[in-house]
């Protein structure tokens, strides 16, 4: 996967949903991986990352990890493309 791309998620209740996390932004604080443990993870330079398998945390809880991130580091989108997170006005 290349840096920051998206990355394509089936969630725990079945969502299918992009998620990206911005290494340039990411301070490796580790909210996401204390929330959503099944999902993130943290490389050798303290960057989180999307964990690759397919058991990942239910949406509710990607959003929850997503929104925990004190750099806002963390873009979660549907299937359709829309912006969960964060919320674009």
């Amino acid at each position: 996967m290349a840096p920051d791309a998206f990355k394509v998620i089936k969630t725990k209740d079945g969502k299918n949903v992009k998620v990206k996390i911005d290494s340039l932004t990411c301070i490796g604080a580790a909210s996401c991986i204390a929330i959503a443990p099944e999902t993130f993870a943290l490389d050798n330079k303290n960057i989180a990352y999307v964990i690759e398998h397919t058991e990942f945390d239910d949406l509710d809880t990607v959003l929850a990890a997503a929104m925990s991130c004190p750099v806002f580091a963390i873009t979660v989108m549907d299937e359709n493309d829309k912006q969960l997170y964060p919320e674009v006005k």
